[in-house]
C-alpha cells in the first residue's frame, strides 16, 4: 500500500466532492449491476436459456443422425441418378406387406376368440 499522506492532496474542495460523487455512482451501478444478477428471475431465466441451448443442441445432433440415416436408406434404396433400384425395394415391400398381414390376421383371431368367449359366458350364465 502506498502511504497517501506522504503525498499532499492539491485537488480543490469541489474536485474532491466531483471524484466522491462519481465514484459514488460508479459504485451505485456495480451494486445494481450485482443486484439484477442474483435476481431470483435473473437465475431462473439463465437456467432456462441453459436448458433451452442443450435441448437445441440435442436436437440438433439428433437431426443430423436422423439425415444422415435417411441418407443411408435413401442411398440403398436409390441409384446415383434417382432412379429406384427394385431389386431392393420389392423385397423390402414384400416383408412390410407380409408382417402387416400377419398383424391383421392375429388382431382378426383375438377379436373373434373375444367374442365368442364373451357370448359364451353369457349363455352360461342364463
Amino acid at each position: 500500500m502506498s502511504d497517501t499522506s506522504s503525498t499532499p492532496d492539491i485537488r480543490t474542495p469541489a474536485q474532491i466532492e466531483a471524484d466522491i460523487k462519481r465514484r459514488r455512482e460508479t459504485l451505485a451501478e456495480t451494486l445494481d449491476e450485482i443486484g439484477a444478477r442474483v435476481h431470483p428471475k435473473t437465475i431462473v431465466g439463465d437456467a432456462k436459456a441453459k436448458v433451452v441451448s442443450s435441448i437445441d443442441h440435442t436436437l440438433g445432433r439428433a437431426y443430423v443422425g436422423v439425415n444422415r440415416a435417411v441418407s443411408d436408406v435413401k442411398s440403398q434404396l436409390v441409384n446415383e441418378e434417382g432412379a429406384p433400384r427394385l431389386e431392393r425395394i420389392v423385397p423390402v415391400a414384400l416383408v412390410v406387406v407380409g408382417v402387416v398381414g400377419m398383424l391383421a390376421v392375429g388382431s382378426r383371431r383375438g377379436a373373434v376368440g373375444s367374442r365368442r368367449g364373451s357370448s359364451g359366458s353369457r349363455r352360461r350364465k342364463r
